[in-house]
This record gives C-alpha cells, structure tokens and sequence, in this order.
C-alpha cells in the first residue's frame, strides 16, 4: 500500500519498529546492504548435503537464492533471482521458500520441483544450542576510505529432519542421522554485484590471503554438549580480522583471542585435508581441535555465487524472474575448481580432548603459503 511515497507492508503491525520509517526502508542507502539467510545441512556419515542461501538486496529490489546438493565429488545447484517490490512479503525466490516455524529454534527450508535441475527437498531445521552472535564484520577497502563491510551475523547448530529428491530417489532426513548449521546475516556486505563503472578501482596488488570459517559442534562423554567457532583473515600473513567464541549451551559466550592453525590442503584443488587449530583462550590457555574431512563431500559456494560465477553476482539484476543451474560430476577438479572456486563448504569430524562432533569448514587460501607447501604459480580463486 504506497501512501505519500512510503509504503506500508504486513510488518508495520508488529511492534517492532526502529526508526520513524516503514518496513519498506532501511536506513542505509547503500546497494550493497545485504539480508541474507544460509544452510549447510549433511548426513553425518558424509555421503549427502544439502547448501541453501538466500539473499534480499533492499536497495538493488532484488531477492536471489541458491539451492544445491553435494554428493561426494558430484555437485548440483539451481539458482534464482526475482524482483523484490513484485511480492515483498514473500521469503523466498523461485522454487526456494524459507519459514519460521519457532523463532531462534526451527525453520523450514523447501525447494519445489523445478525444470532446471530433479533436485527438491523439505527440511526443517531444529537448533541443537542457542543462535550465536559472531563479532561484527567491520572491514574497510584497502584504500581506507569506503566501509565494504559492516555486517552482524548469528548462526545455529541444529539437527535436521524431512526428505530430498534426487534423480527422483527419495532420501529421508532423520535428527538422529543429519546435522547443520544455520545462518542469518545483515548489512553491508562485501562481493555484491558488479563495481560501479565510474568509481576509483584501486590497482590488483598481489597479495597472499587466507580466510578460515568454522562452527564446530561437540559432545562430550557426559552428554553435555557446546561449540567452538572461529572466522579468521589475514593478508600477507597478517590478521585483518578474526571473531572466536566458545558457545555454551547456556548462552554463554568465551571470547578467544586468536589461532594459530596446523593444517593442510591438497595442492592441486587446495581443498581442507585436516589437521589441528590452537586457540588462545586468555591468561596462557589454549583450546586444540583437531578436524578431519568425513569424506569428499562439501558444496562449492562458487555455484551460489560467492566471488562471482559465469558471470553472475549476488544481487545482481536479471529481470522480474530468473532461474538457472548446473550439474557437475567431479568439482574436485582443478579446471572445475577454477571455475567454481575453491571457498567450500567442507563437512567436518571435529574432537576437543574426548570431546567430538561435527563441523562446517570455508577456506581460501590464494597464493604463497609455505607452511601449507602452496606456491604462488599454483594459486587460483
């Protein structure tokens, strides 16, 4: 309902409001203000999983969405993009709609057949721990001037139950035989669309970086259960950024101080090969996981997106509806990993002591880094 240029939506009844404004507008002006959703939800015994994100781009009117499926080193991932105004109530793109069924707790994620690719599922995703607040991603562009990052983000280790329809095969999802991790994130965010034509495009140094990001689920023998999660970037070997919390099932948080990682990857497609991460708990304690691959499974976010895919961006505008998608039988690869890059949603075994679990683990690690025996010519997005 537009009234004197501002518009009312259904969630102007709720009491709720920030600012003297509607729902329908944020108080930033910036297009790459970002409200984004994320699932990585797997077997625990490693031989399925299910990634989702979706994205509302407030000031772009764009709303997009991936959906996909890792099995081993075969990857499959419909993708979708819509004019947001069209239907601004609606949380969903496409065949992909999103429902909270009990705030904090559980939501539901489905994705309807669809003629792009014969995946589908229904799954509901129930937290396991209390949702955690990671600290606030503040980055500024190299330059110093322009904040490219100013983002809060909390996320949930859950259980998941439901079905997934691949190839017309019915696969049930019990809580007793999956586990994930949830995401929800908000505003600006880095990586949205293409840069602005007409504005100052500092000079490409080469650089060597890293980026690491984990939750961590464990349990220990008594049955108590917590979580450890980090989310680290360097550049030329120095820390740009890091957020580390031990998450106790109280709703606790232990802030960690920093990490210092033992860990390896393959250096053809440098995907995680395991290894061990000490964490600086404060006044001389540490914290040592140790973390393995379950198996080859682990969704590359390229096809979701992230970095740029085929020419496509987050956010990016391809008319009032859009929807494409792919199928790939070995991501692993190295000429598929050029193209789908190697940021990857890498399903984790994780112990602390004999404390044990599972994990999702991203990591980028482009250029030289000696210690992991990676060399600049073998490096790639």
């Amino acid at each position: 309902m537009r009234q004197s240029m501002q518009i009312l939506t259904a969630a102007d009844e709720l009491l709720c409001h920030q600012t003297p404004e509607t729902f329908a507008t944020i108080a930033h002006a910036d297009i790459s203000w970002t409200e984004k959703l994320w699932g990585s939800l797997f077997a625990r015994d490693g031989s399925l999983q299910v990634d989702v994100g979706l994205g509302k781009y407030h000031n772009r009117n764009v709303i997009d969405m991936f959906a996909g499926i890792s099995r081993g080193k075969e990857q499959l991932t419909v993708r979708a993009s819509r004019q947001l105004d069209l239907d601004p109530e609606r949380v969903g793109v496409g065949p992909l709609d999103y429902e909270v069924l009990e705030p904090l707790r559980k939501v539901r994620f489905v994705l309807r057949e669809n003629h792009m690719l014969p995946i589908r599922f229904d799954l509901t995703v129930t937290g396991v721990l209390p949702p955690f607040l990671e600290r606030k991603d503040a980055q500024r562009e190299p330059h110093g001037f322009r904040i490219q990052s100013d983002l809060l983000r909390y996320h949930q280790s859950s259980t998941v139950s439901g079905a997934v329809w691949i190839d017309g095969e019915k696969i049930e999802v019990r809580d007793e035989e999956w586990f994930g991790f949830r995401d929800h994130s908000w505003g600006v965010r880095m990586d949205v669309g293409e840069p602005a034509p007409d504005v100052f495009k500092p000079q490409r140094l080469e650089q060597d970086f890293l980026l690491t990001w984990s939750p961590m689920y464990l349990r220990r023998p008594d049955g108590s259960h917590y979580e450890i999660h980090h989310y680290h970037q360097a550049v030329d070997h120095e820390t740009t950024y890091f957020s580390g919390f031990v998450n106790e099932a109280d709703g606790r948080q232990v802030p960690l101080n920093g990490m210092v990682d033992e860990l390896k990857f393959d250096p053809v497609n440098r995907r995680l090969l395991g290894g061990k991460m000490t964490f600086d708990a404060g006044w001389g304690a540490t914290r040592t996981v140790e973390i393995e691959p379950i198996s080859d499974t682990g969704f590359h976010l390229g096809t979701g997106l992230y970095f740029g895919f085929k020419g496509h961006r987050h956010g990016q505008w391809h008319g009032p509806q859009h929807i494409d998608g792919e199928r790939y039988a070995d991501v692993s690869a190295r000429e598929t990993v050029e193209e789908v890059h190697q940021l990857r949603d890498c399903v984790i075994r994780v112990r602390e002591g004999e404390a044990v679990g599972y994990g999702i683990f991203e990591s980028m690690v482009i250029g030289e880094h000696q210690r992991y025996g990676l060399t600049r010519e073998s490096s790639f997005l």
